[in-house]
C-alpha cells in the first residue's frame, strides 16, 4: 500500500510521489527562540519526527530541515529588557530547546539552520524578488507585492478581495497594496541590523523560512510542515516568495498539525493556561509528553487536561507491565522454540494493521489501538503461566512488535521497571502519599502472611487498597502501586 497524506493545499488525501524517486525533502517551520517553549509548540516537533521516521522505514532517504528563528521582535524585546543582545538571548533559548528535544529522545534532524546565519541568503532572494517583479524597495524597506502573484491564497483559501490588513502586517501608507507584506526592514536604534543594498536592516519573519529552506533544498521540496496557525499569513506567504522567485511550484505536500487545548480552551497566556514542556516532562516524563501527543490524530486538537494524562499514564502502565513480564519471562534461556502459532498469527495481523495505519496520513491512534491488541493477546498467554521455551519464543514475538513500532514512534525505549517505578512515584507525588508509610504496611501485611496471621493481612490489604495502593505477590515479595484513575 502506499502513503497517503492529507494535502492542506488539495484538501484531500493525495498518493505520496516525491520529486524525486527515493528522496524526500521535508522543512517544519521550527520556533521562535525567547523562551522555554509550551507543549504545544512540542506537538510539531513529536509529530513530524514520526513523519520522518515512517518514511525512512519506508525507504526513502529523508532531508529534514528545522529551523531556528534567531531574529524576531518577541526576541528583540526580551533582549532590550534584559540588557543582552538578541542573538544571545536567542541562542541561550535554542540551547534551551535542544535539551527539551533531547530529554524526547527523539533523532536529530539533518539540518537546524538560524535565520542570524542565512542573512546573504535572504539578501539574494529579495533581490532576486524585486528583479523578477514581485517587490519593491521603499525608503529602505521592501515589500512583496501581492498583486504580482496570481495565485496568492491558494493555500488558505482566502481570497484577496476579502482580505484586509492586520494579519501580522503593519498598516503603511507608503505600500502599493495594504496586504503587501514586508521582506527587508529598516533597522530602529538599538535593534540588531545587517548591511544589504537598502540600507541597515533585518529580514521579515516570512522571507527567513524561504531562504533557509532554498538554501538546503532548493526549488521545490515534497513536505512542507507546521502548525494550523502557520498556514495563513505565514506559509501563504512563503509560496508567494518562494514560488515568485523560482517559477515552479514549491512544496508538493503541505501538512499542518492542529492545535493543544486545555479544557477546551485554546493554550493562550492570556488565559493563563500555558504550560512549559520542560515544566510537564520533570512533573510526569518525557514518554508521557510524546503518548499524549501521539495518542490523538495530528490533524485533530488535542485537549490536555489531567484526566487525558491520567488516561496516558494508565496505557503506558499497561504497555510496560507487559514488556516488564516478557522481561521475567525470558531472564532464563529454556532452548529455541516457534512461537505458538495462534500468537504468531496475531502479531502478523497487528502488524498489517499499524503498517496500513502509518500509510493512511498517519493515523497514529490506530496504531495503539493494535499495539494494544497485541499487549492484550500476549498477557492472555503468558501472565501466570509456565515458562516454557515456546512462551520464551512468545515473549520474544511480542517485544519484537514492540521494539520495532517504538523505534518509529520514538518511543515505548524505556527500561520497564525503571520507567513504571517512575509512574509510582509520580502518583506518590500526585495523591499526597507517604511513600515510606506504604513500604511499612506492605512489609507489616508481609510478616503477617508469614505468621499466618490472614485477619491482619486482610485488614492491611484493605488499608492499603484505601489509600489506592495495588498489591502484586511475586515469588521474589510483594510489590506495590498505585492504581491510576482511582
Amino acid at each position: 500500500m502506499s502513503i497517503r497524506i492529507y494535502n492542506t493545499l488539495t484538501r484531500q488525501k493525495e498518493e505520496f510521489v516525491p520529486v524525486e524517486e527515493g528522496r524526500v525533502r521535508m522543512y517544519v517551520c521550527g520556533p521562535t527562540v525567547y523562551d522555554l517553549l509550551h507543549v504545544g509548540n512540542f506537538r510539531g516537533a513529536i509529530f513530524f519526527n514520526l513523519v520522518r521516521n515512517w518514511l525512512e522505514h519506508r525507504g526513502y532517504r529523508v532531508d529534514f530541515v528545522y529551523n531556528y528563528t534567531d531574529i524576531d521582535d518577541k526576541i528583540i524585546n526580551k533582549a532590550q529588557s534584559e540588557g543582552k543582545s538578541a542573538l544571545d538571548v536567542s541562542s541561550h533559548f535554542i540551547d534551551e530547546f535542544e535539551k527539551d528535544y533531547a530529554a524526547l529522545g527523539l533523532p536529530p534532524h539533518t539540518h537546524n539552520p538560524k535565520c542570524s546565519d542565512h542573512m546573504d541568503d535572504m539578501i539574494r532572494f529579495i533581490e532576486d524578488l524585486i528583479d523578477n517583479g514581485h517587490a519593491y524597495e521603499i525608503d529602505g524597506s521592501v515589500f512583496y507585492s501581492i498583486a504580482s502573484f496570481e495565485r496568492y491564497g491558494k493555500l488558505s483559501g482566502k481570497n484577496i478581495e476579502d482580505l484586509e490588513a492586520g494579519h501580522r502586517v503593519d498598516p503603511d501608507v507608503r505600500k502599493r497594496d495594504p496586504l503587501d507584506f514586508i521582506l527587508w526592514k529598516p533597522a530602529k536604534e538599538g535593534e540588531p541590523y545587517w548591511e544589504s543594498p537598502w540600507g541597515r536592516g533585518r529580514p521579515g519573519w516570512h522571507i527567513e523560512c524561504s531562504a533557509m529552506n532554498h538554501s538546503f533544498l532548493g526549488d521545490q521540496i515534497d513536505i512542507h510542515g507546521g502548525g494550523i496557525d502557520l498556514i495563513f499569513p505565514h506559509h501563504e506567504n512563503e509560496i508567494a516568495q518562494t514560488e515568485g522567485k523560482t517559477g515552479k511550484p514549491f512544496a508538493k505536500y503541505w501538512m499542518h498539525n492542529n492545535f493543544i487545548q486545555f479544557g477546551d480552551q485554546k493554550m493562550s497566556k492570556s488565559l493563563g493556561n500555558v504550560v512549559k514542556a520542560r515544566d510537564f516532562m520533570e512533573r510526569y516524563h518525557p514518554e508521557i509528553l510524546k503518548f499524549v501527543i501521539l495518542d490523538a490524530h495530528y490533524r485533530s486538537p488535542l485537549n490536555m487536561g489531567e484526566d487525558i494524562v491520567r488516561q496516558k499514564m494508565q496505557g503506558l502502565s499497561r504497555i510496560y507491565e507487559a514488556v516488564k513480564l516478557a522481561d521475567t519471562i525470558l531472564m532464563k534461556d529454556k532452548g529455541p522454540a516457534e512461537p505458538a502459532a495462534g500468537f504468531q498469527a496475531k502479531c502478523r495481523e497487528k502488524r498489517e494493521e499499524i503498517e496500513r495505519a502509518l500509510d493512511d496520513d498517519f493515523n497514529t491512534p490506530q496504531v495503539f489501538a493494535a499495539i494494544f491488541d497485541v499487549i492484550r493477546a500476549f498477557n492472555d498467554i503468558a501472565f501466570n503461566k509456565k515458562i516454557t521455551a515456546v512462551q520464551q519464543a512468545n515473549a520474544r514475538a511480542f517485544k519484537q512488535v514492540i521494539d520495532d513500532y517504538g523505534r518509529i514512534l520514538s518511543m515505548l525505549r524505556e527500561p520497564a521497571v525503571e520507567f513504571l517505578d517512575r509512574l509510582n512515584r509520580i502518583l506518590v507525588q500526585e495523591k499526597g502519599l507517604d511513600a515510606h508509610k506504604i513500604q511499612q504496611l506492605v512489609d507489616a501485611r508481609t510478616a503477617a502472611r508469614r505468621d499466618k496471621d490472614f485477619q491482619r493481612s486482610d485488614a492491611l490489604r484493605d488499608e492499603l487498597a484505601g489509600m489506592g495502593v495495588e498489591l502484586k505477590d511475586a515469588p521474589d515479595g510483594t510489590h506495590w502501586q498505585i492504581k491510576i484513575g482511582e
